[in-house]
């Protein structure tokens, strides 16, 4: 399994690395603690961003 940092997740979804924690603290977009850092499963990102591209299609 690969983690992701915050920086690169924000990269990846091409938003601010707030975005990525108010998304991480709300509980949508899950992560693991490692010290004082937040890694989150690159995997999830990319179902996150699935989820969202079909809610904007069916809306």
């Amino acid at each position: 399994m690969v983690f992701l940092t915050v920086a690169e997740v924000a990269s990846v979804m091409r938003v601010s690395k707030m975005t990525v924690y108010r998304l991480v603290h709300s509980g949508e977009l899950p992560a693991i603690r490692v010290g004082r850092s937040f890694r989150v499963p690159e995997q999830k990102v990319h179902e996150y961003l699935q989820e969202s591209y079909v809610r904007l299609q069916s809306a």
